[in-house]
């Protein structure tokens, strides 16, 4: 696996939003990449914090359920007539149909995380996902850490330990819940990296949505307590499906004029937007300290993205 696809399977992913991965660099326009992706970023955290306003009303699963079943919709009035069989088409359909469920496993977690924490910290904490998948990657694949991978790792983990310290009132069940998000996602990440290789990115996305939507759409009903949204939360329902869709196609625009490279730092910034839109939304403000362990998240997540390849061990 050459480092532009290692580094995609590294980059930042907030409830594993991610194109796995992407179609090769045709033509360089940095400046048009980090504006794609950035604005994909934007988009995702503006689906959290959406996530985290309904989540304060309604049930999360029923929340995650419509968001799913509209980006499955999408996807399927959009990509069907070009694409057609080519969607359902996989090589290990197995292991993309886990990798789906552990991206829905992601976002059930981080649901009942926006549910009980503000939006910054709780997606700083998925923001470990890397260091994990440097962890997972030596048992799993055998394969080297290197010390500046270790340091990444660690520093990461102390970063989560400042955010969720004793005093920083946010909910025990709350930060269990982005962990869990944070270590499903590295998962999801690792298969990623695994299916890359053999499984076409639109398919991949197809099936991702298609998980989604099975598991939560059909447990939706039971969530429902018979309220009739009001029409701004139906509109906030419906925009979840978009946020996701729109992000994945801008993830995918944007590698087409960038190396993965030059876009994976840029992913870090919706830890920026999440708490900025979390402050003008809910009126929160991070702790000092909370904030401080942001920074080393986001540092350690960028060195972890930056860092040579791994390194197969020898046998």
């Amino acid at each position: 696996m050459n480092k532009a696809t290692l580094q995609m399977v590294l980059e930042p992913v907030v409830d594993g939003d991610v194109a796995p991965c992407p179609p090769p660099v045709v033509v360089l326009h940095p400046v048009r990449g980090i504006l794609l992706f950035g604005g994909g970023v934007l988009v995702l955290a503006c689906m959290d914090t959406t996530t985290k306003y309904l989540a304060a009303t309604y049930d999360v699963p029923l929340i995650v359920g419509v968001r799913y079943v509209v980006n499955l919709l999408l996807m399927v009035a959009i990509l069907a007539p070009t694409q057609r069989a080519r969607l359902l088409q996989t090589k290990r359909t197995g292991l993309v149909i886990v990798r789906g469920a552990c991206l829905a496993l992601a976002s059930i977690f981080m649901g009942f995380a926006f549910q009980r924490m503000p939006v910054a910290e709780s997606t700083s904490i998925v923001f470990l996902a890397p260091s994990i998948v440097l962890l997972l990657a030596r048992p799993a694949l055998g394969e080297r850490i290197g010390a500046l991978g270790w340091l990444a790792a660690v520093a990461g983990f102390g970063g989560v330990v400042l955010v969720a310290h004793p005093g920083s009132g946010l909910e025990p069940l709350g930060i269990a819940c982005a962990g869990g998000a944070a270590l499903v996602t590295a998962v999801y990440q690792l298969l990623s990296r695994v299916l890359a290789s053999t499984e076409r990115t639109m398919a991949l996305l197809f099936y991702t949505a298609l998980v989604g939507a099975i598991a939560f759409g059909l447990a939706a009903p039971w969530f429902w307590d018979g309220r009739v949204p009001h029409p701004i939360d139906l509109l906030l329902f419906l925009s979840l499906g978009v946020y996701s869709g729109v992000g994945h196609y801008l993830f995918t625009a944007a590698h087409r004029f960038a190396p993965a490279s030059t876009l994976a730092p840029i992913g870090y910034v919706q830890v920026v937007w999440a708490g900025l839109l979390g402050w003008l939304v809910f009126g929160h403000v991070p702790a000092v300290l909370s904030i401080v362990g942001m920074v080393i998240i986001i540092a350690s997540g960028a060195l972890t993205a930056l860092k040579p390849p791994l390194q197969r061990k020898d046998h």
